[in-house]
């Protein structure tokens, strides 16, 4: 997917403040931790300043993430068809990368927030397999309908939520260690303000 220097600029300016705020942390606090007066750092994220670079990587140390995921880029291959194997009785779900995974299973009745301020944005990379039902995977001002069977792949820098569409749906997540510790961290989520619940470990 290619996206114009605009575009990618936007994403950026977005995905600080998406970070920003699912750490909890005000536009002062913030500031404090990337060594940026509030004024600069409210400039940024509301487009009146220009992105430099050494601004962008001290604000990635500061969110606890990298240069690389703050200016990634999402790919249009977001939904996901099933290879079905019929002569083994298999159903694959293909992915792009080395999840090293956290796979959870959940039911959900709720539709998702279509507020982006209410979603999640966090370092790493999730996936979601629609068991039965209909999903709704928000991603930004984007809105996915995951049919049953389907799978849907996204990076979780973009500002997310997933819920229910007309009634029960279950799915399965899966997480990379990054999105693992990313929902590990946040204590003050919402049933259905992103992916699946994770286990506690005991």
């Amino acid at each position: 997917m290619e996206h114009s220097t605009d575009e990618l600029d936007g994403l950026v300016r977005k995905r600080i403040r998406a970070l920003r705020v699912a750490q909890g942390w005000s536009l002062e606090e913030l500031a404090g931790r990337a060594n940026l007066s509030q004024s600069s750092l409210s400039r940024i994220e509301n487009g009146q300043r220009r992105l430099a670079l050494d601004q962008l990587v001290t604000l990635a140390r500061a969110l606890d993430t990298t240069l690389d995921q703050l200016v990634e880029t999402a790919s249009d291959d977001v939904i996901i068809s099933p290879m079905t194997d019929g002569a083994h009785g298999l159903m694959r779900w293909p992915v792009k990368s080395d999840p090293g995974m956290t796979v959870v299973r959940q039911r959900m009745t709720e539709p998702p927030p279509d507020n982006p301020a209410r979603m999640r944005a966090h370092p790493g990379h999730e996936w979601l397999v629609v068991l039965s039902g209909t999903a709704v995977l928000m991603l930004g001002h984007r809105r996915f309908r995951v049919e049953t069977n389907q799978a849907a792949e996204f990076p979780t820098m973009l500002p997310h939520a997933i819920g229910a569409e007309g009634g029960l749906c279950e799915i399965l997540g899966i997480f990379d260690r990054d999105a693992r510790r990313g929902h590990l961290r946040d204590t003050r989520r919402t049933a259905n303000d992103c992916a699946p619940d994770l286990p506690h470990t005991t």
